[in-house]
């Protein structure tokens, strides 16, 4: 038997219907990743006894558990199920918005004003990003990414993500606005509980083992100034089920979406877009945890504790704002979208922290640029909701292709 190779591992899952309970084998989707360390513990026990002999007569195998990460870059759809199945929310489309009469104004940010009819009621959020189209627009408004910094029910202000601009004309009727790709977000009721059976196949031994009752715990995403931006997954789950078989036969194939990178995109904190930011991370936490019972050698079920939502920025110390956000005790908030490329349509993903509080505000020492390093904790947006400019939650997240 060969030694397997790692180029040679596949990594493939599907959601379940139960949990626990590895689904039919049709329809699986594989994984890009940089590594899948994935694998069965156990609790082990040994045995306690005094024994003349002056040694260990017994050692136990307890119960099995599932634990490990899928850690891999960052790239729109690629890993939109494990963010949603950690907010307890499926991805959702924003039903577009078509037959609009608007006119579009200003010199960076844009004014988009509608003649009639209501962004708010048409459930258009800040941080969204969204496209126009149809209609006589002129070729530097068309399906252009336009992130929403700020909004009343007529008017949207708005950026492009890749810093072009945009044509003033107006008013221009039949024009369609779409929120582009689908959300989720951590909602007040109706939560989801999802599992996923995950499955490593070793091609060159033609081994298979599949992990069932995976539930994503935490989630870390790393937008580093330079590089791709990164993604971990820690997963606990059930139990494994070997084979001599591929399981997910025919797998649906990797995604072909480009890795985000931190360098395309926008980044505004405190309501005001910032260009002296030098890393950001946001990590999810669930603390999946489940209890034995007697009588089986795996945990029943994996309970979620509450979605807790921190993370970090770096900036450089060019003002005082950000560090008097955390003397002061100031809540702001955080909205960032990442492109897989500088073009006007890129796909991206977007992130939206409508309520934050900085916790830290630590600088560093010399002779180059000083820098401060900001901790923040996200916290449920109380004023959010239907009707209002911004989402009832502790984040959001967009992805143009889920």
């Amino acid at each position: 038997m060969p030694t397997a190779n790692g180029l040679y591992k596949q990594v493939s899952y599907k959601r379940e219907v139960t949990f626990g309970v590895v689904p039919a084998a049709s329809a699986a989707q594989l994984l890009r990743r940089v590594e899948s360390s994935i694998d069965l513990n156990k609790d082990t026990y040994q045995s306690n006894e005094i024994r003349p002999d002056f040694q260990m007569a017994d050692f136990r195998h307890g119960v099995r558990r599932v634990g490990g990460g899928v850690n891999g870059e960052l790239s729109p759809k690629t890993y939109s199920d494990f963010i949603s199945a950690i907010l307890k929310r499926d991805f959702a489309a924003v039903t577009a918005i078509t037959a609009a009469s608007v006119t579009i104004a200003g010199s960076g940010p844009y004014t988009i004003t509608r003649a009639a009819g209501s962004y708010l009621s048409d459930g258009v959020k800040i941080g969204d990003v969204l496209r126009l189209s149809v209609g006589a627009l002129n070729a530097l408004n068309i399906n252009k990414n336009l992130m929403v910094v700020d909004l009343t029910a007529t008017v949207a202000t708005v950026v492009t993500l890749n810093g072009s601009s945009l044509f003033a004309q107006g008013p221009i009727t039949g024009t369609t606005i779409t929120v582009i790709g689908k959300k989720t977000f951590v909602p007040t009721t109706g939560h989801t509980d999802i599992s996923y059976a995950i499955e490593h196949f070793y091609s060159d031994l033609v081994q298979s083992e599949v992990f069932s009752g995976c539930k994503p715990t935490s989630i870390a995403i790393d937008l580093p100034p330079t590089g791709m931006a990164t993604i971990n997954t820690e997963f606990v789950g059930k139990d494994i089920v070997t084979a001599a078989t591929q399981y997910f036969t025919s797998p649906t194939a990797l995604t072909t979406t480009g890795v985000l990178a931190a360098v395309n995109g926008v980044v505004r904190v405190g309501g005001v877009t910032v260009a002296n930011l030098t890393g950001l991370s946001l990590s999810i936490d669930v603390g999946q945890a489940g209890e034995p019972v007697v009588g089986s050698n795996t945990v029943p079920a994996l309970f979620s504790a509450p979605v807790n939502v921190t993370g970090q920025f770096t900036a450089y110390f060019d003002s005082v704002t950000l560090r008097d956000a955390f003397i002061n005790e100031t809540e702001i908030d955080l909205y960032a979208a990442f492109t897989s490329d500088n073009s006007a349509t890129a796909d991206f993903v977007a992130f939206g922290l409508p309520r934050i509080k900085v916790g830290s505000a630590a600088k560093n020492d010399g002779g180059t640029g000083l820098i401060q390093t900001f901790s923040f904790q996200a916290l449920l947006n109380s004023n959010g909701g239907a009707g209002v400019s911004t989402e009832k939650t502790t984040i959001v997240v967009q992805d143009s292709q889920a």
